[in-house]
């Protein structure tokens, strides 16, 4: 018996996508939630998971081949039947484990114990339990056992340590970590790891990054070898040409910038970083930025609308967005009722986002129902800019680079660090006073941030 696994809907309102790389080939056997393959849709790079045991028959669409949802692209034969029960867990004697493979035994005991059912492949049914590929590549001298201690440590101490990554052995690391890697141009090989098994996380990877090169050409690339290179128009790329057309094209913008002092909220980002309450979370100007633009957001509302034909829809909640440079382009994702949030939790949802974004692991969901955007032009060393509206919201905001300039203070120049802060609206929903006031109250918040505890 044999089954096809048609291409799914996996964002709201998908049509079609490309398949971007196949994980598995005919012969192959697969378990339930195995990535099988990873698709590019129009707004995110995906990887399905196999909602089938069993071997694989054929592989029904090539490579970079764009199709619609609903189309078969596998078949699976034998076992084929959507598995609903978690695989049943093969208990070892400790005394039969190494130390090494006593933790993965505790991790996958653990990782079942503490599963529910959630979020599955629309039409599969609820997942069941994949057992753990990995296996023993790194050395195990450095991490205890999972719920193990050193001995003489005490209970807070019970924690994996940092392993050193060993010459010539296979790292183990999932396939969105090596494509981040691949993409910040790191080396696994030299990475520590820190996971529970030895395993390489996204944070062991941007840890390791030299992150200029994120942001700025490090070398200079010799010429092609080829005249002309032609790339095709299609899923991500696409859509951004068509949504930018579509903005530019269609709502009337408007621009407005002004100059900042911003030495206060530098001086308050040092404070924070500094702080007890804020250990292990990145703190930057754009979570002042960020804080700023809702409460600006509040004062002035008409901001944060949307514009139909027949209304325009007044939105008494901020899902804040993020513009974010991938190495799959510009994508916009939101952080979800951000107004409610507190200044750590908005800092932890601002890392998220960004480390999501750079993995290439952005859902459509997370791109969804934005109310207005942060385009953060400063890390290129930009100044200002006239960013053009991300489609179905009326204002956008760029931040510049901060830097020290000389500045008049009390009829004295002094030296400060300034900002730009350019911003761009619909008119036909934001009239010129309203847009004024609104860049004032943001301008207002960097310059006093203390303005935040009012």
């Amino acid at each position: 018996m044999s089954s096809q696994f048609n291409l799914p809907d996996v964002g709201e309102g998908l049509t079609e996508a490309e398949i971007v790389s196949w994980k598995v080939a005919p012969g192959d056997t697969v378990t339930v939630n195995q990535v099988i393959v990873e698709i590019e849709t129009a707004k995110s790079l995906v990887e399905l998971p196999s909602p089938f045991a069993g071997t694989v028959e054929s592989v029904l669409v090539e490579e970079g081949t764009t199709v619609e949802v609903g189309t078969p692209i596998i078949t699976v034969s034998a076992g084929s039947v959507p598995d609903a029960r978690p695989a049943p867990i093969r208990v070892v004697p400790a005394a039969d484990l190494t130390e090494t493979e006593s933790m993965v035994a505790t991790a996958e005991r653990t990782a079942t114990a503490d599963e529910k059912p959630g979020a599955v492949l629309v039409g599969y049914g609820i997942k069941g339990h994949v057992a753990s590929r990995r296996s023993s590549r790194r050395s195990t001298t450095a991490i205890p056992a999972i719920g193990e201690a050193p001995e003489g440590a005490r209970p807070a101490q019970r924690v994996a340590r940092v392993q050193q990554p060993i010459p010539g052995l296979p790292v183990i690391a999932k396939p969105p970590i090596r494509k981040l890697a691949k993409d910040l141009g790191v080396d696994l090989n030299e990475v520590a790891p820190t996971g529970l098994i030895g395993d390489i996380t996204r944070d062991d990877v941007v840890r390791h990054a030299d992150q200029a090169k994120v942001f700025h050409n490090i070398e200079t690339p010799q010429w092609a070898p080829v005249r002309e290179e032609r790339i095709p128009v299609k899923g991500m790329r696409k859509q951004i040409a068509k949504a930018m057309v579509a903005s530019a094209f269609t709502a009337p913008h408007v621009s407005l910038f002004v100059d900042v002092d911003a030495t206060r909220t530098m001086d308050y980002v040092k404070r924070l970083k500094a702080s007890a309450d804020f250990t292990g979370v990145k703190i930057s100007p754009l979570l002042i930025m960020a804080k700023a633009i809702i409460w600006a957001v509040q004062r002035n509302p008409m901001v944060n609308s949307a514009f139909t034909e027949k209304e325009i829809i007044v939105r008494n909640y901020v899902n804040l967005g993020i513009a974010a440079a991938t190495p799959r382009g510009l994508i916009v994702p939101n952080i979800k009722d951000a107004q409610d949030m507190s200044m750590r939790t908005l800092a932890e949802s601002l890392e998220q986002l960004t480390l999501t974004a750079r993995e290439g692991r952005t859902s459509p969901a997370d791109m969804a129902d934005g109310t207005i955007t942060i385009t953060n032009i400063g890390v290129f060393g930009m100044d200002t800019g006239t960013p053009i509206l991300n489609p179905g919201e009326v204002g956008i905001v760029a931040l510049g680079t901060i830097k020290q300039r000389p500045w008049v203070v009390d009829g004295e120049v002094r030296p400060r660090f300034v900002t730009t802060v350019g911003a761009s609206f619909d008119h036909r929903v934001v009239d010129g006073d309203v847009a004024s006031r609104f860049v004032a109250d943001v301008a207002s918040i960097l310059e006093e941030p203390a303005l935040l505890l009012d």
